[in-house]
């Protein structure tokens, strides 16, 4: 059985709520459209599925020019140097390479049962604080904040100020310009803090292996200190916005969650359908050409920037049957919500960890679980380059 999409997809940027209508429905014969940043520059939105992969593969679209002075500017935020998601070809490989291993799906794997616990500690808070709880509170932001600490080796009572820190560079209008710049500040000495003490005293983890990397010579001082800051702030923000997204969807929708609980071989494929429906991650990185290139029903001029809609990708009718709609049995071709090519997602294995074995837990956990009433319920950020909920309030 087929049922209704996540629902309401919450407030987009102008940019992209101007190409969907309803719940979610993306109109047809819209692949390549001209809009304007919140900067001010012109840019081109790709829509189409299958362009949307040629301009994430394409090495004519380059990512480090898109950080250029010179280049057009989704927003006012400075670009962050060293990046290796604003780098291309040797120098991108040269830094994925430095963190593939440890997020390949054997390492992630073995992560599963720290997962499962975590989620049990806090379903069991949630529980017996009951019948209703924050779901964001109780569980979508400390459960991926303890499992990054872990990960790359953060001191688990320094979660609480790197989670104020993120939150507050994430959110496009809570915080003013002055505040976000101290805030990166702080959280850059914190990083650099931090990497001074692993190099004095070593563990088993992924901020230790790093700055043996950087002493082998395999990455810049500069290049260690940006890493570590975004496995931090992109693996927090955007499983928080995950989860969250996706138990609303299923709540949304009282038979979903239903079928779901007495179905749980469905949980799979369900996981990539929530990921399609709703990206915590609706927009690619900016691209800029290096040439002319015939896109769709233009040509994007050298010079000119390209962003991916990977919301619009994800429910392209052309690519997906019934594109607007959950469809437990899933479908044959591959969502965008990780990216695609060279610069897809490396944490794509232990996101999808997570989300599993969140779902699973609050199935079996809250089989009545739903929804609390009220318009103050559901509260979702207001963001540019992710999407969450910063209140999901549940009752069982």
């Amino acid at each position: 059985m087929k049922h209704r999409s996540a629902g309401p997809l919450g407030p987009l940027p102008e940019f992209l709520g101007q190409y969907v209508a309803g719940e979610g429905h993306v109109p047809d014969g819209i692949d390549v459209v001209p809009f304007f940043t919140p900067a001010g520059d012109k840019m081109w939105l790709v829509c189409d599925y299958a362009l949307a992969r040629k301009v994430l593969t394409d090495k004519r679209f380059s990512r480090a020019e898109a950080v250029t002075p010179h280049a057009p500017k989704l927003n006012d935020a400075q670009p962050v140097p060293n990046s290796m998601m604003s780098m291309d070809g040797a120098d991108h490989s040269r830094l994925r390479r430095v963190v593939t291993r440890a997020f390949t799906t054997g390492r992630t794997n073995a992560l599963a049962p720290a997962v499962e616990e975590l989620a049990d500690r806090h379903l069991d808070a949630m529980a017996a604080s009951g019948p209703g709880a924050d779901l964001i509170e109780g569980l979508a932001a400390p459960l991926p904040l303890a499992v990054l600490c872990s990960l790359l080796g953060v001191p688990p009572e320094d979660g609480t100020r790197f989670r104020d820190w993120v939150e507050v560079l994430f959110d496009i209008s809570a915080s003013t310009p002055q505040e976000k710049a101290r805030r990166r500040l702080e959280l850059i000495d914190y990083m650099a803090d931090l990497i001074d003490l692993k190099r004095r005293r070593p563990e088993d983890d992924l901020l230790t292996s790093m700055i043996g990397a950087h002493e082998q010579g395999d990455l810049s001082m500069g290049e260690l200190l940006t890493m570590g800051l975004t496995l931090l702030m992109a693996g927090y923000e955007t499983v928080v916005g995950q989860i969250g997204t996706s138990a609303h969807a299923l709540l949304h929708d009282p038979a979903a969650y239903e079928e779901l609980r007495e179905q749980p071989d469905r949980l799979a494929p369900t996981v990539e359908e929530l990921l399609r429906l709703t990206p915590s991650t609706p927009i690619s990185f900016p691209r800029v050409a290096v040439e002319p290139v015939p896109l769709g029903s233009v040509t994007v001029q050298a010079g000119e920037g390209v962003i991916v809609s990977l919301l619009h990708g994800n429910r392209d009718g052309k690519t997906f049957a019934d594109p607007e709609l959950l469809d437990p049995q899933g479908h044959d071709a591959a969502h965008l919500t990780f990216g695609h090519g060279v610069h897809r997602c490396l944490g794509a294995p232990l996101a999808r960890l997570q989300l599993q074995i969140v779902l699973e837990r609050l199935l079996r956990r809250f089989p009545t679980l739903r929804l609390a009433p009220g318009p103050d319920a559901v509260v979702w950020k207001d963001g540019l380059g992710t999407r969450g909920l910063s209140r999901l309030l549940v009752e069982w």
